[in-house]
């Protein structure tokens, strides 16, 4: 079993390098977890999404 894991601040580019590890993976997905955080920097948010996804 291995795990990948992906951190992106833009939904859209966690949803690309996803699909693109999935395009070229040769094994099988057991379980993906999905989390999205946000924080407060000055007057701006900060979002960080990102993916954990076990295969083998």
């Amino acid at each position: 079993m291995k795990v990948k894991i992906f951190d992106e601040n833009h939904e859209k580019d966690l949803e690309k390098e996803v699909n693109d590890f999935l395009a070229t993976l040769d094994g099988e997905v057991i379980d993906m977890k999905y989390q999205v955080s946000v924080s407060v920097f000055a007057e701006e948010q900060i979002y960080c999404f990102s993916v954990m996804i076990i295969y083998q």
